[in-house]
């Protein structure tokens, strides 16, 4: 086997306009809308330091300056927390804040997509394989889902990807994998396709926006012809890069929610509150009691 190289950095996309959430993203970044009491991007970052990456890469966009001004130190607020005795907020606000030099951000300056939003960060990565993490996709579990990845890159290494199981009958709205051989950690790839038609689809794992990649898929980026949307896919590239390289998967067991819908992002706050000891019995509680007059509702029309 290959001499498997560590995966060091993360690219987190974080360029796109977020029109699915007008008005609310006006005037803020979707990345900084809360999930709970944190914004998205933030369990992005979270997962992938749990996974041992040590340098996160944010490509941007036009109006994302609250993005840097979230990972960046806040002396004022500071001082007035320890002021007011408010240590476990202070504590709080400390942990989450990245060490110096351990993030970068590269601008994005044309929406032409994932892959070209991936191709931006080629100088910042190098010559090194990279994690890849979507941030409107907030994994929710025991683990991350790139710990996973990792457990499973060091088996393997090559390419790995974040697979989740849909109903066979929804295949056909994701990017689907073909499930090869089972190795640990995960199964061989045996087939990548983008949105398959009804009842074309190789089997029902889905990719849920977590990946590791080898460098030279930032090659096939700068070649890629745009596809869907006018735009740069990934996936394009990853299916020209599946043909010299390895790809295995690595089914997450736990739940990712699509906080780029409304759907999703919904149920991403109600799942993470509940799943909190402080606020977790309230909150049941409370949606509890809504989905029965709710249900009452219905019953009575």
């Amino acid at each position: 086997m290959d001499t498997i190289r560590r995966v060091r950095k993360a690219v987190i996309p974080v360029a796109g306009n977020g029109t699915r959430f007008l008005p609310a993203t006006k005037a803020m970044p979707k990345e900084m809308l809360t999930v709970v009491d944190r914004p998205v991007v933030q369990y992005a970052l979270d997962e992938a330091r749990e996974a041992g990456i040590e340098h996160i890469v944010f490509v941007t966009g036009r109006n994302k300056q609250a993005i840097q001004d979230h990972f960046d130190d806040a002396p004022e607020l500071i001082s007035s927390l320890s002021r007011a005795g408010k240590d476990a907020q202070v504590s709080e606000l400390e942990a989450m804040l990245p060490a110096a030099g351990t993030v970068s951000f590269t601008r994005q300056q044309a929406p032409l997509g994932l892959g070209h939003a991936v191709w931006c960060a080629r100088d910042l990565i190098g010559d090194e394989p990279f994690a890849l993490l979507l941030p409107d996709m907030i994994c929710h579990g025991e683990r991350g889902c790139m710990a996973g990845l990792m457990d499973l890159y060091r088996f393997a290494g090559g390419n790995v990807v974040g697979v989740e199981q849909c109903p066979p009958e929804e295949a056909y709205k994701y990017g689907i994998v073909g499930k090869g051989e089972s190795v640990p950690h995960g199964f061989v790839v045996t087939a990548m396709v983008e949105k398959p038609k009804a009842g074309e689809a190789p089997s029902n794992y889905f990719l849920n926006g977590r990946y590791i990649l080898q460098p030279e898929i930032f090659d096939l980026l700068a070649r890629q012809e745009r596809g869907a949307g006018n735009e740069i896919q990934l996936t394009d590239s990853m299916l020209h890069l599946s043909k010299s390289q390895r790809f295995h998967a690595h089914p997450y067991d736990g739940r990712t929610f699509d906080c780029g819908s409304k759907q999703g992002f919904i149920e991403a706050n109600v799942a993470l509150a509940l799943s909190r000891s402080d606020i977790g019995g309230m909150v049941f509680e409370s949606v509890r009691d809504m989905v029965l007059t709710h249900e009452s509702r219905i019953q009575a029309a």
